[in-house]
């Protein structure tokens, strides 16, 4: 690690005091040694890592990393604060904040090192003599795992970071004994993952490992880390007595732990908590309990994702609900977008009578028009038909895993035939993950457990679901959904203006993400039907246009004002113009990653005017998706154009007097408008690297 850190690396009295600002120090510090060749771009992949999940750390430690085509080579700086930092552990502010820096294309053998330092922040010894030491130098020998010159004659000086990693590799049994079956000790395997690869997936491996020591508790762990990784073998894993899975990226042949008791949890529930994940573990096994850990989503691809879960132990019911939800808006998009600009082509061939046309499996003509037209309606209809089954199926599947499937099907379609509509696939959903999860928690002979999950699990959920949707609730719900369809019918005049304005600020607020898909879902619930209300497709307008406002504010903001954003930032507005035009508004994020205090505001109020405009307009649309390119299908073209320019020229203009009004920052290019930055790289034109 001698090449990774170095005295000028090291700040032992950082003063910033937000993590902006240290990453912003520190990243300072790598490109004055030339680790770091673009200052703002760097840090640009710095904030979209971070946004992905907070790198603070319990016991006072910030981790901020990424890798980024703008790192030359492998490299760590370390500051240590005395007020502390903020970077989001629970326990409260960080004060030794180490800043990770890898290349897109870092080689296996700097990614171990870098792995290595970061199962040193689990050890207590560790940190502590960083908290003590007071020359930068020996700060950077202790990382590199050297003795530092002072101490090197002591006996007691702390372990390096290379002789803790040699006493971690093999995990071994503590004083206490948990016996597993046959009176041998408890076993556990586990895998680790994180986005990047590089600090979390490690720094789980190693916490788990020495809660198992201090347990008696035999853990082997499956570090699936950017340098690759090694699998279990198979022997340990059929010996095993549980699995704890600490990801927040798929976990790669996840299908080999199936049968098995297993903890589903986020990898830093692993580095914080996890004595109480092994205890949980040992208390499914105790009991019996066996999840489907090797399920697969519908791709084909192992592992379910961070919103396909059922959220981590410890996570307060609105965060696991809101996971719950867009596992189950995240499948159903596709079956949107694919069956209603199958409508709309149908429409747009055929004409708005369409939908009176024969079935074309009697009267298909291979030469006219109107047969094509009915053709495409007709599927796109069958399409949509399954909108609300799927969202049902898949939340329960994001509470329950795959043996909530059956159930959530079974629900949506009830739903759909009682006439509950969206609603009721919500309540279906909900209802049939949490069936489901009761089921898994009666303890059952070790002989009915094959059974289960193809028999037992499906047969019982869907027996109760379908009792429940079409005795109990359907109804209620289906009333509801009708009085909201009335409510929507009736909006006129300001009403419609306010919930346009409404829809549009949801649309921008996440640029993609929970409250944009709530806003989104709406929409589409409200014209997956034969024959939408007016209101409904004057809603469906609205949210698509305030969808499309922030990626093309940003990109006219790059070209009116260049000189305001940094060269990979000029380049990313020139693909956002393709992205806003084509209604993804996550064309946006990387500039709401890198200045969210300023771009997403001016996003809301721009989505806010747009949408309100629209619907002021009386535009329509029936097709869920499309854009620009789906104009000729929409009500009052003109005008609904106008309220889209409207809103991009709002966030246009907030964005730039916004950066107009901050300070000048250091590394920051001052480029002309559109111009092109000759200091950097010519990777500098890619977008940031999510690892």
């Amino acid at each position: 690690m001698s090449d990774m850190i170095n005295a000028d690396l090291v700040d032992l009295d950082l003063s910033a005091d937000t993590k902006e600002a240290a990453a912003r120090a520190l990243a300072e510090r790598m490109v004055a040694r030339g680790r770091v060749t673009d200052l703002e771009g760097f840090l640009a992949d710095v904030a979209a890592r971070e946004a992905q999940m907070p790198t603070g750390l319990d016991g006072g430690i910030g981790i901020p990393h990424c890798r980024s085509e703008h790192v030359t080579e492998p490299t760590l700086a370390f500051g240590r604060s005395a007020r502390g930092i903020d970077f989001g552990a629970a326990d409260g502010p960080a004060d030794l904040v180490f800043l990770i820096a890898a290349p897109a294309g870092a080689d296996d053998a700097h990614l171990t090192i870098l792995s290595s330092l970061a199962r040193q922040l689990m050890n207590a010894e560790f940190t502590d003599a960083l908290r003590a030491v007071g020359d930068p130098a020996d700060a950077a020998a202790l990382i590199r795992g050297e003795e530092p010159a002072a101490d090197a004659g002591d006996e007691d000086s702390v372990a390096t970071p290379a002789a803790a990693s040699a006493g971690a590799a093999t995990v071994g049994t503590g004083d206490r004994e948990d016996p597993g079956p046959s009176g041998r000790p408890f076993r556990i395997v586990a895998v680790t993952s994180c986005p990047t690869g590089i600090a979390h997936t490690y720094m789980a491996a190693e916490s788990l490992e020495n809660a198992g020591r201090e347990e008696g508790v035999e853990v082997v762990v499956e570090t699936q880390g950017s340098a690759g990784f090694d699998r279990l073998d198979p022997a340990l894993i059929a010996a095993a007595d549980g699995v704890i899975l600490a990801h927040d990226v798929p976990v790669r042949e996840k299908d080999r732990f199936a049968g098995k008791p297993t903890v589903d949890t986020g990898v830093k529930a692993a580095i914080n908590r996890p004595g109480e994940l092994i205890g949980e573990v040992r208390g499914k096994a105790a009991r019996g309990e066996v999840t489907a850990a090797g399920a697969t989503d519908p791709s084909g691809s192992a592992g379910a994702t961070p919103v396909e879960r059922g959220g981590e132990s410890g996570e307060g019911y609105g965060t696991k609900l809101r996971k719950w939800l867009m596992s189950g808006v995240s499948y159903m998009v596709p079956f949107v977008a694919a069956g209603g600009l199958l409508i709309a082509l149908g429409f747009a061939i055929g004409g708005y009578e369409i939908n009176k046309a024969p079935s074309v499996m009697d009267h298909f003509v291979w030469t006219q028009a109107d047969s094509w037209a009915a053709l495409l309606f007709q599927i796109g209809g069958v399409a949509f038909a399954f909108l609300v089954p799927v969202l049902a199926g898949y939340i329960a599947y994001g509470m329950a895993d795959r043996p909530g499937l059956v159930p959530g099907f079974v629900g949506g379609s009830i739903a759909l035939t009682i006439d509950a509509g969206f609603l009721g696939g919500l309540a279906a959903g909900l209802i049939s993950g949490a069936v489901v999860l009761a089921i898994q928690r009666v303890r059952i002979p070790k002989a009915l457990r094959g059974i289960m999950p193809v028999v037992v699990i499906p047969l019982i959920s869907a027996a109760v679901v379908g009792f429940l949707m079409f005795v109990v609730i359907g109804k209620p719900i289906a009333s509801a959904q009708s009085a909201m369809t009335d409510w929507l019918n009736g909006l006129s005049g300001a009403n419609a203006v306010l919930l346009g304005a409404l829809l549009g600020l949801m649309m921008c607020f996440d640029l993609g993400g929970p409250v944009n898909k709530v806003a989104y879902t709406f929409a589409t619930a409200g014209i997956a039907v034969a024959s939408p209300s007016d209101s409904a497709m004057k809603i469906m307008a609205a949210v698509m246009a305030a969808g499309m406002v922030p990626p093309l504010a940003m990109a006219l903001a790059t070209t009116v004002r260049g000189r305001l954003f940094n060269a990979a930032e000029r380049e990313n507005g020139k693909a956002a113009w393709v992205l806003g035009a084509s209604f993804i508004s996550e064309g946006a994020i990387p500039f709401a990653a890198a200045d969210p205090l300023r771009v997403i505001p001016s996003s809301m109020v721009g989505g806010a005017v747009t949408g309100a405009l629209s619907m002021a307009f009386g535009a329509t649309l029936r097709a869920p998706h499309g854009g620009i390119f789906v104009v000729p299908l929409i009500g009052n073209p003109l005008l609904y154009l106008v309220a889209i320019a409207a809103g991009v020229c709002v966030t246009t203009a907030l964005v730039i007097v916004l950066k107009g009004l901050r300070k000048p920052v250091r590394g920051a290019t001052a480029q002309g408008s559109g111009g092109a930055d000759p200091s950097a790289p010519a990777s500098g034109a890619k977008q940031p690297v999510a690892a």
